[in-house]
């Protein structure tokens, strides 16, 4: 097969000229392999949290219905992208064929990988849904996929479950970020922190604020409050609902000694927190969307409704070496990596 390609555009079908990620379709037909593809034989995907908690309410729970909704999705999408939050996850598998002009690569025929690209640009074609484990938002497949010659992946650890490892490189941007962002001394808040992504940035915070910095864990469910208090992951723990910034405001302020915070991460998986992250946040600070239900508009206009002159950073699903910096998170302290191997490995 001739080069496609490097960032995936000969697969868009429409509309035209888009980028595969903001395609409508794209084309997944598995049998032609581009010189600069990888083909790789899916066993999992880890649908992103606002897509499968969307997926999950309008099936109203139901595990055959889900399966449903995912297959039409990738059916008229040539991908897994939800077509309410946009988002879509990553995957693992084995690698089954490269493309030519990649054979130079640190990769063979064999490797286990994990996509660290989203599921909204990867061409994907599902063969059968084998089963739906709705308290980790991943799907068991037996699919094949295609990175392009852009595309980022990592190679399973030998050291770690391969459910472990997708469990944490799933949201591997979220610690990594925290890991730049925050500084000695910074007040930091962490919304939904009881979830996969809020724990890691909860941990990468505690080691980053030293001892006159100050995490707030911000929960949704009193049933989080345990594991975070246990692992050390927070100096104050604070219950309540992030879609209601006012009252959030009056119960996290308190919780920082009556101060704003230096920086807030939302980690919530579904829409309407942008200005719980917004609002306790001082002039000059930075608020950190992680959440893939986060709205441009929303958080924009609202920031600017309210006179807050803030950064407000994007969510990046990639940084620099995200994928090592999430990985040694488990291996540097086992009450954390066992917690993920209770939760998230099936």
């Amino acid at each position: 097969m001739p080069m496609g390609d490097k960032y995936g555009t000969h697969r868009v079908i429409e509309p035209v000229g888009a980028m595969p990620q903001t395609a409508q379709k794209i084309d997944n037909d598995m049998s032609k392999l581009y010189d600069n593809e990888i083909l790789v034989d899916v066993v999992a995907l880890n649908v992103d949290s606002a897509s499968f908690t969307q997926i999950e309410e309008e099936a109203g729970g139901d595990v055959e219905r889900i399966k449903q909704i995912i297959l039409g999705i990738v059916a008229s999408r040539g991908k897994q992208q939800n077509p309410v939050t946009g988002s879509g996850g990553m995957l693992i598998g084995t690698v089954a064929r490269i493309g030519s002009a990649l054979a130079g690569r640190d990769l063979k025929v064999g490797d286990k990988i994990a996509s660290l690209v989203s599921l909204s640009l990867t061409p994907l074609k599902i063969e059968k849904i084998i089963a739906v484990h709705k308290d980790i938002d991943r799907v068991e497949v037996k699919a094949q996929a295609i990175l392009f010659e852009s595309g980022i992946y990592a190679k399973l650890p030998s050291d770690m479950d391969e459910g472990l490892a997708l469990a944490a490189l799933d949201v591997a941007g979220a610690p990594a970020q925290t890991a730049k962002l925050v500084k000695p001394g910074d007040s930091v808040l962490v919304l939904g922190a009881g979830g996969k992504s809020g724990l890691l940035c909860c941990y990468e915070a505690m080691k980053r604020v030293g001892p006159t910095g100050r995490v707030v864990a911000y929960i949704h469910s009193e049933r989080s409050r345990k594991v975070i208090q246990e692992l050390g992951l927070a100096h104050e723990i604070v219950q309540g609902d992030a879609t209601k910034p006012v009252e959030l405001l009056g119960k996290v302020l308190p919780a920082n000694k009556g101060r704003e915070f230096d920086l807030s991460i939302n980690c919530v998986n579904i829409q309407g927190t942008e200005m719980a992250a917004i609002l306790p946040v001082r002039d000059g600070g930075i608020v950190y969307f992680f959440s893939m239900a986060t709205s441009f508009t929303r958080a924009a206009l609202g920031a600017e409704g309210i006179g807050k002159d803030v950064t407000m950073i994007i969510g990046n699903g990639y940084t620099k070496d995200h994928a090592e910096i999430t990985l040694w998170e488990l291996r540097e302290n086992p009450a954390l990596r066992r917690l993920f191997e209770t939760q998230y490995v099936k």
